[in-house]
């Protein structure tokens, strides 16, 4: 195997493909990264057996030479030595050749390196996703759909199924949701000329964050599609595979309230900068717990106390109210993650009591929703 490559490309296919590999494998050979020279491109592929991400560099595209002087063939190499070299290499092409024995030369300008490879033979092979159920995405909005839920996913492994987030495809409309048992984070999109329905599946938050990174803000196209156990995102140059968690997700519809008792409408930022405030003294065996009172004069009162430490009270106007008043306390955290993710300018809240979960939704927008426990405090 021989070639030469652009450095700044190899670089951020490496990037790429490093989110995938850990040094904490039961596989030894899944430490190393696998390079493959094929006549149209270099492609490098990473997995930690939960995700696999597979980079492919083209030899030419949009005029630009990326790599040329390929003689076809694979190797795989240490990710974290290789990793680390192709970053502080001087000048800005790289040669890379291996031998029969997979001693690996790596040479940019005045500097060398030899490494040790292993035989690409070696390798677990990538499952081949053949799905008849595949649809497509732009990449912004993927990330948009895995930033506004992703959040809410647990960290606790006592029930695994909660640490993923439940995709489903219904009647044209593709939506993710992620709760916690906490909290709950919601958002539908219409998906144009889609005619199947896909029952649940659930990817683990994870993989979803590591996907988000690696794709492109533009707007290009992500293809998806999923098998029994696997899903499967690919973009022009990238291939990402994850597993799918086992288990049935609980049925969240029936934790959303269908009436409200009292409905709040208020400006995004000016509840966010208040929370934010409050929760400076929310002590955090507490669940950083701040309290929400409704007062005259279209006012809310936002306060927080700590015995030790102080209180503090703030008021901030309010668009409308309709209903009854009311005194809730809430985690201030899960508030904060909640309104930070909505991109419109005021948020409605709906609340059935003090001991019943609230609703967050952007103002004149049912596409997405945030739910939330209140504390008891006493």
């Amino acid at each position: 195997m021989k070639f030469i490559i652009q450095r700044e490309q190899l670089i951020a296919g490496v990037q790429d493909v490093m989110k995938a590999i850990s040094p904490r494998t039961a596989i030894p050979i899944l430490t190393g990264m696998k390079l493959e020279a094929v006549s149209n491109g270099i492609r490098l592929t990473g997995s930690d057996s939960d995700i696999s991400i597979e980079s492919f560099i083209p030899a030419e595209e949009d005029g630009m030479i990326n790599a040329d002087h390929i003689e076809e063939g694979s190797v795989v190499l240490q990710a974290r030595y290789f990793s680390d070299i192709v970053r502080k290499l001087p000048e800005k092409t790289v040669e890379i050749e291996s031998d029969e024995n997979f001693n690996v030369t790596i040479q940019s300008g005045k500097a060398k390196f030899n490494l040790n490879g292993q035989d690409a033979g070696e390798y677990p092979q990538l499952p081949k996703i053949q799905a008849e159920n595949s649809f497509e995405i732009q990449s912004d909005l993927l990330k948009n759909l895995v930033r506004q839920t992703g959040f809410a996913v647990s960290t606790m492994e006592t029930r695994p199924i909660l640490t993923g987030v439940n995709i489903k495809i219904e009647n044209g409309h593709l939506s993710f949701t992620a709760t916690d048992s906490h909290r709950l984070a919601s958002r539908s999109i219409p998906l144009d000329g889609v005619d199947f329905n896909l029952s649940s599946i659930v990817v683990p938050g994870k993989s979803l964050n590591e996907l988000s990174k690696i794709l492109n803000d533009a707007t290009e196209k992500v293809d998806i599609s999923v098998t029994n156990n696997q899903i499967l995102f690919r973009t022009k140059h990238i291939h990402f595979l994850s597993r799918l968690l086992d288990g049935n997700y609980p049925e969240t519809s029936r934790l959303i309230p269908d009436q409200s008792q009292t409905e709040i409408r208020v400006k995004t930022k000016d509840l966010i900068n208040t929370i934010d405030r409050a929760s400076l003294l929310a002590r955090e065996e507490r669940n950083n717990v701040v309290k929400l009172t409704t007062k005259e004069n279209q006012l809310l009162e936002i306060t927080s106390n700590s015995p030790e430490v102080g209180q503090v009270a703030e008021e901030v106007s309010i668009q409308a109210i309709e209903g009854e008043n009311l005194k809730i306390s809430f985690s201030s955290k899960y508030m904060l993650d909640a309104l930070k993710v909505i991109e419109n300018d005021e948020v409605l809240i709906e609340f059935t009591g003090a001991m019943r979960p609230f609703i967050i939704k952007p103002a004149n927008d049912d596409s997405m929703l945030q739910l939330i426990l209140p504390v008891r405090t006493y």
